[in-house]
């Protein structure tokens, strides 16, 4: 009895958390390419300045992305990976892991053959309903979809995706703000700059530059904490691969 009635406690909490797929958006993702970016950030009250790395892979129907931020004297703060494959939706992330500085590793995998996510900081999966992408991929999700459908992908224009963080799935709706002229070590970019719109005061806010001549790469990124510490990034020069 006892079995039992955890089963459908179970079944009622994991189906309670469902979400509804996005639409599904015509994708085109970026060729393969290194991105090094200067980082300026503020952790903990601290100003810090370093320089990160960012690589994507897109090859016979799969893609790696790996991210990498070391900060003068500190060395590597932050380390992300998104692996997977594509799908009707875009990106399909298999697995995905972030390890901060001073903070244990986290890993989300994406069973799709089961249609079920599990964390790493909970015992709590959540069902795969179509779409899914992790904090990591969701760049370069929207960068293949500005690729895919630039003709719309204009200001006042409004984006949503499933979003895996660490511990749940929650829907995060970008919106394109404007076309912006964004200074680089390159030069000056013509770049749409994208926003998320988060409903909570407590949620990160996200900017990501994208740059429509450079073949929709992301040029800046900035996202930032409710207690004001934040990490942003500029980038320095693409490699082509």
């Amino acid at each position: 009895m006892l079995r039992f009635l955890t089963a459908i406690i179970f079944s009622i909490s994991f189906t309670s958390s469902v979400l509804a797929a996005p639409a599904k958006y015509k994708t085109n993702a970026p060729p393969s390419a290194d991105l090094h970016y200067s980082i300026h950030a503020v952790q903990k009250g601290i100003a810090i300045k370093g320089n990160g790395l960012v690589q994507w892979r897109n090859t016979k129907g799969s893609y790696l992305a790996t991210a990498e931020i070391r900060a003068m004297l500190l060395g590597k703060i932050l380390e992300e990976k998104s692996e997977g494959k594509f799908d009707a939706y875009g990106l399909a992330p298999l697995s995905f892991s972030e390890k901060r500085m001073r903070k244990s590793p986290v890993t989300v995998t994406f069973n799709r053959d089961v249609k079920r996510i599990q964390f790493s900081a909970t015992d709590q999966p959540q069902p795969i309903n179509g779409g899914e992408q992790d904090r990591h991929s969701i760049t370069w999700q929207l960068a293949s979809v500005a690729r895919g459908m630039s003709a719309k992908f204009k200001s006042g224009s409004q984006w949503t995706f499933l979003v895996a963080g660490r511990k749940d799935v929650q829907a995060w709706t970008f919106k394109v703000a404007q076309q912006e002229k964004t200074k680089t070590p390159m030069g000056e970019i013509n770049t749409m700059r994208i926003v998320r719109l988060a409903q909570d005061p407590k949620d990160q806010k996200i900017e990501i530059w994208l740059a429509p001549s450079l073949g929709w790469y992301p040029v800046k990124m900035r996202i930032a904490e409710s207690d004001g510490d934040y990490v942003e990034q500029t980038l320095e020069s693409i490699t082509k691969k």
